[in-house]
């Protein structure tokens, strides 16, 4: 399903009466089905609550977001979101947290057991199965994660600097994963990050928020086939291009939104 936004605003008001603050400015991008998008700016930009919007999390101030043509108004069946901190509910076993959606949705016990046991033979966390988050390693959590979010099979995956808590080894294994499953799966992918290497790494294309309010300054094709050689001159060429966008950008001085 193809994603378009088109002058997109959101503005925060301060219910005491103080002052407001615009998150996100006529903001305009598209996003092309099966495409791997990411998003880079400094913080409080924006990224978040962009992502946020598009999930129908949030609700934008004017502007409009459609997906396949059809404006955006309620959350969006088609839509799953991956947080940063994982957002796993610890009483519930490795198994039963990707279950959960299918769970609100009225699955059968056996439906909905059967397609997150196929995913835990997927991901490769066979055995893990009835284990509860405080069991399992940061980069199984984040696993655990991804899988819930699939199981509802939805078309457009957001996902919130979902390696942002993870040490370095463990963040290239699920980066090098997390392109395998998108590889097989023709899933839409809008991947918010900081870390220009990641960004370079995974995305078919970059694009680049100014400093609050954002908008879309850069963007960027990432013209390399996978898998990324990080060493090379090209992704180096790609990387100086991001890092130069950043260094333009002036930081607010409030607190990030």
């Amino acid at each position: 399903m193809s994603l378009e936004i088109n002058d997109l605003t959101k503005i925060f008001y301060n219910s005491d009466g103080g002052d407001s603050v615009t998150a996100l400015q006529e903001m305009n991008l598209g996003v092309a089905k099966g495409q791997f998008v990411s998003i880079i700016g400094p913080s409080g930009c924006g990224k978040t609550t962009l992502l946020r919007i598009i999930a129908g999390m949030e609700s934008a101030t004017s502007g409009t977001v459609s997906i396949n043509g059809r404006q955006l108004r309620d959350p969006w069946e088609h839509v799953g979101f991956v947080f940063q901190e994982y957002a796993l509910f610890p009483w519930r076993t490795v198994c039963q947290n990707i279950e959960f959606g299918l769970e609100i949705q009225t699955v059968s016990k056996r439906q909905r057991r059967q397609r997150a046991l196929d995913y835990i033979n997927r991901f490769d966390m066979k055995g893990f199965e009835d284990k509860y988050p405080n069991e399992i390693s940061g980069g199984m959590k984040q696993r655990v994660a991804i899988a819930r979010t699939l199981v509802n099979e939805p078309t457009i995956i957001l996902m919130d600097e979902p390696f942002g808590a993870l040490d370095s080894q463990t963040r290239a294994h699920l980066q090098r994963f997390l392109l395998d499953v998108w590889r097989h799966s023709n899933k839409t992918i809008l991947f918010v990050t900081h870390n220009i290497d990641e960004a370079v790494f995974l995305s078919q294309h970059v694009l680049g928020l100014t400093a609050r309010p954002g908008c879309v300054e850069l963007s960027l094709p990432i013209d390399m086939p996978y898998p990324r050689d990080v060493t090379s001159d090209i992704f180096n060429g790609y990387r100086r291009e991001i890092l130069d966008f950043l260094n333009r950008q002036s930081l607010p001085l409030s607190d990030a939104t």
